[in-house]
């Protein structure tokens, strides 16, 4: 091969690989191009608070940045949440799901409080609907006489059977009282917002679950002296007469909003409640359930003690105990001071 062909085949080459090299920087040249009006684009296109990005008309959710999340310490002040103020309520609007009046545990739509289908039937029945009920428990009685052994045909348990039937009726007419009935409107607007408290309530209860009472017990009222130490030479020497009266077990407060209900109606709620069986929490809560839904006050609180016939009378047999439960609603729950001054007043800590 001649000289020349090799020169030319050379210079051949060299224009091939500069050809090629140019078309690739401007390949190069061209993608970066690209690429920045791409850039371009999708800054263009981000929304306003940048938490979505369009790009080629689909969405893309965008990463925060640091600085986004950042909480402005000086704009934003570090709360707890329950220091903020409680949202404020909206005035109801007549006619938009107003309820006539809020749903109570305690007292039912038609004024009768915790009833049940033997309560309605009690209370509905009519004069021939009573006596069958009567015969049937005098007949339920007359098997128990027979069950212990008695002789219901005996000369002193003839009418027993009778007798108890009327008894138990009689104790346990609380399920039949109608709770508006007790009040008969007896709700006064006097503007009175300080405590007002009905104490020693005398009631009796039922056990439910024996069926024996529940009641006071003697407690030491004070000391007196007898007429004849007082008219005997050593009278001041003598010891003074320890004089006793039973425990009136039931104290009710209540700190009323502007309204004030009948004084004697406390008492009748109370006998309502324990004019059937009960247990003697039950009863506590029931009371200051009704006067807190009958008087919409501030608050409630009911203290109650009681001697229980299922300790003295069998079991445990301990003649010397007594029980104490107590109720706060309202304003006598969150405050203890409200709830000390309430609980000295009644003298439930006694010396």
């Amino acid at each position: 091969m001649a000289q020349s062909e090799v020169i030319d085949m050379a210079a051949t080459k060299k224009r091939s690989l500069d050809s090629a090299s140019v078309s690739g920087s401007s390949t190069s040249d061209e993608s970066t191009r690209k690429r920045r009006r791409n850039r371009n684009r999708s800054r263009k296109s981000r929304s306003p608070n940048g938490d979505v990005a369009v790009v080629n008309g689909t969405a893309s959710a965008r990463r925060p940045s640091a600085f986004d999340q950042r909480r402005n310490s000086l704009g934003k002040a570090a709360r707890d949440p329950r220091d903020e103020p409680p949202p404020k309520k909206r005035a109801p609007v007549a006619g938009q799901g107003q309820k006539v009046r809020p749903p109570s545990p305690v007292i039912d739509y038609d004024g009768l409080s915790r009833p049940t289908r033997g309560t309605r039937e009690r209370r509905e029945e009519d004069a021939d609907q009573a006596e069958k009920r009567l015969d049937k428990m005098r007949g339920a009685v007359r098997t128990l006489l027979e069950c212990v052994g008695e002789d219901p045909d005996r000369e002193g348990l003839l009418d027993t059977p009778s007798r108890y039937a009327k008894a138990l009726l009689f104790l346990t007419k609380g399920y039949q009282v109608n709770v508006e009935d007790i009040v008969n409107n007896a709700l006064f607007h006097e503007g009175h917002n300080e405590m007002v408290i009905v104490k020693d309530i005398e009631i009796h209860s039922l056990c439910e679950h024996h069926l024996v009472p529940f009641i006071g017990k003697p407690w030491p009222a004070r000391r007196a002296r007898s007429p004849a130490c007082d008219s005997s030479p050593s009278s001041s020497s003598s010891s003074p007469q320890l004089l006793t009266h039973p425990l009136m077990q039931m104290h009710i407060g209540y700190i009323p909003s502007d309204t004030v209900i009948g004084l004697s109606k406390l008492p009748r709620i109370a006998e309502m409640y324990a004019r059937r069986l009960q247990i003697q929490e039950r009863l506590t809560k029931e009371v200051a359930h009704a006067i807190m839904e009958i008087l919409k006050p501030q608050g409630v609180a009911v203290v109650m003690e009681s001697s229980h016939l299922c300790m003295v009378m069998r079991g445990v047999q301990q003649t010397s105990t007594s029980t104490i439960t107590s109720c706060v609603l309202g304003c006598f729950e969150r405050k203890s001071k409200t709830r000390n001054e309430f609980l000295s007043l009644v003298g439930v800590n006694r010396t």
